[in-house]
């Protein structure tokens, strides 16, 4: 599970981050959605770890993300767009090497099928200069998937991706939560997250401007009385940023 508790971030007088809070539950995945600039990936690096929140408190998988963050640690997963990779280590060397750091004593039996599930079985003695960028970006969930983490944070994962590449990434994320994982998702492909997200969270100016199922949100943001389909979450994103439509923007208030 991931919980977050009024969190804030700020840097001097700037609020990147104002007074959040979330839970995604075990086989939920969370779209996090924003204009650039509206707080998703400071909102990441701060469920991750990577910075330091100003105030509020974060727990992943049961653990205080401040108080105990190596056992916080040891059930996360965070994939940056940008993957971060070492230059002379092989495929297989990546693995082993992040195997190693989690405690993976079995890792080879776990690399096998994962390697296939994201078609680089044949690739384990490559660097990553021989990589594409697609296949950079492969290796990279590869190895935060080795020690099968059950809390996922993705920042734009399917970068780089060509199409077969993002069918197997949105199997690949809908398999963890069907396996228990609570995921997180920020993109800017709406269409994306309407077929592998169960909920929605929508950020404007780092505050929370809409939340729920998919449902909910549609519901939230469609006139029953209005002649057409309801909206899709492309529409709903436009409506609740700009606060055209049904929903005028309306941020939840710092608690």
């Amino acid at each position: 599970m991931i919980e977050a508790d009024a969190l804030t971030k700020l840097y001097e007088k700037f609020v990147a981050v104002d007074g959040l809070s979330l839970t995604v539950r075990p086989g939920e995945v969370l779209g996090l959605v924003g204009q650039n600039g509206a707080g998703k990936t400071t909102t990441l690096r701060c469920l991750a770890g990577i910075i330091p929140p100003t105030s509020g408190a974060i727990r992943l998988g049961g653990h205080d993300l401040d108080k105990d963050p190596i056992a916080a640690k040891r059930e996360l997963a965070f994939f940056s767009d940008e993957p971060r990779l070492f230059d002379y280590l092989t495929v297989e060397q990546h693995l082993a090497f992040v195997a190693r750091v989690y405690q993976v004593a079995d890792w080879q039996e776990r690399a096998a099928p994962l390697l296939e599930e994201l078609e680089m079985a044949d690739k384990t003695g490559v660097l990553p200069a021989e990589l594409s960028r697609g296949m950079k970006q492969k290796l990279a969930i590869a190895c935060g998937l080795i020690h099968s983490p059950k809390v996922i944070l993705f920042d734009e994962p399917l970068t780089g991706l060509d199409p077969i590449g993002i069918r197997r990434m949105k199997a690949t994320i809908l398999r963890r939560a069907r396996e228990g994982a609570a995921i997180i998702i920020s993109s800017h492909l709406l269409p994306l997250l309407q077929e592998v997200c169960s909920h929605v969270l929508i950020l404007h100016g780092g505050r929370k401007v809409a939340n729920g199922t998919l449902a909910e949100i549609v519901q939230q943001f469609h006139d029953p009385q209005a002649a057409g389909a309801p909206p899709d979450l492309e529409e709903i994103f436009f409506r609740a940023t700009t606060g055209q439509g049904n929903a005028p923007i309306a941020a939840e208030p710092v608690r």
